[in-house]
């Protein structure tokens, strides 16, 4: 449960097609590929910051 199938990928890539059309799809799929991008690298950033602040928090208790 909670993964996509080889039927459910076609059934919404023919909804985009009919949608939007075939001239539509390459442009719509570097936009959707660049907001991917956009989101891991701020997911990314979060998880980082929360492991400094984590660490800075580790290293006050050994220090105060």
């Amino acid at each position: 449960m909670g993964s996509i199938g080889t039927y459910e990928l076609l059934l919404i890539l023919l909804v985009f097609l009919l949608l939007f059309g075939s001239r539509e799809l390459p442009s719509l799929a570097k936009k959707f590929g660049k907001a991917v991008s956009r989101f891991q690298n701020a997911t990314r950033d979060v998880k980082d910051e929360i492991n400094r602040f984590m660490d800075d928090d580790d290293e006050s208790r050994y220090l105060g």
